[in-house]
């Protein structure tokens, strides 16, 4: 049994030694250290062409992650002004402080986005920026329950239920994927947001 506080889930995460879980608006999280990042492709028996998503309380804290000129600069955070918090992952081109363990086979790209929960700000606001995926073995559907998790995952640590009385219920479909190519969006995977392009 491994339900912590939310205190203790935080000081797991920025230990670097434990995978932790949470809420967030879509589905469960499993989140890890962004240089530890391949704890969680052990956890989940990733392949390495699945790359992790950087998650974080606010624009603010991802934009360091990116590069781009000016004028992309300035449309990328118009659309995260837009969409953020939201179930929108947006696919931009890498700076050198994204770990290479986050995307193995195309560090040149880094998935990003802000989730809107409460408590998953919470979570992210105390830690940093995190990586992140769904909670599940890889291939198969995304767990929706502390129980499903802790039995798939015991090693990860969840919260205690009454730090997730607060949290509303997330919908259960993954964000939506966005990816930059230079000029324009590419929808990677329609989730729960029609991007506007």
């Amino acid at each position: 049994m491994t339900q912590v506080s939310i205190n203790a889930l935080v000081q797991g995460a920025i230990s670097g030694n434990h995978i932790v879980s949470f809420p967030t608006d879509t589905v469960p999280a499993l989140a890890a250290r962004p240089d530890r990042s391949e704890l969680i492709f052990a956890a989940k028996r990733r392949s390495q062409d699945k790359p992790l998503i950087l998650m974080a309380a606010s624009a603010q804290a991802l934009w360091p992650y990116v590069q781009g000129s000016p004028a992309e600069l300035k449309l990328w955070q118009q659309v995260a002004e837009s969409y953020w918090p939201g179930a929108l992952t947006l696919v931009l081109p890498a700076s050198a402080k994204v770990p290479a363990a986050m995307n193995s086979i195309d560090p040149s790209t880094i998935g990003l986005r802000v989730p809107n929960l409460r408590l998953a700000l919470k979570i992210l606001e105390q830690t940093g920026p995190l990586a992140t995926t769904s909670a599940n073995l890889s291939g198969q559907p995304p767990l929706e329950s502390v129980a499903e998790i802790e039995a798939q995952f015991p090693e990860v640590l969840t919260l205690v239920p009454s730090e997730l009385a607060t949290a509303t219920i997330a919908s259960s479909l993954p964000s939506t994927v966005a990816k930059w190519t230079g000029s324009d969006w590419e929808i990677l995977r329609q989730g729960a947001i029609e991007l506007e392009c």
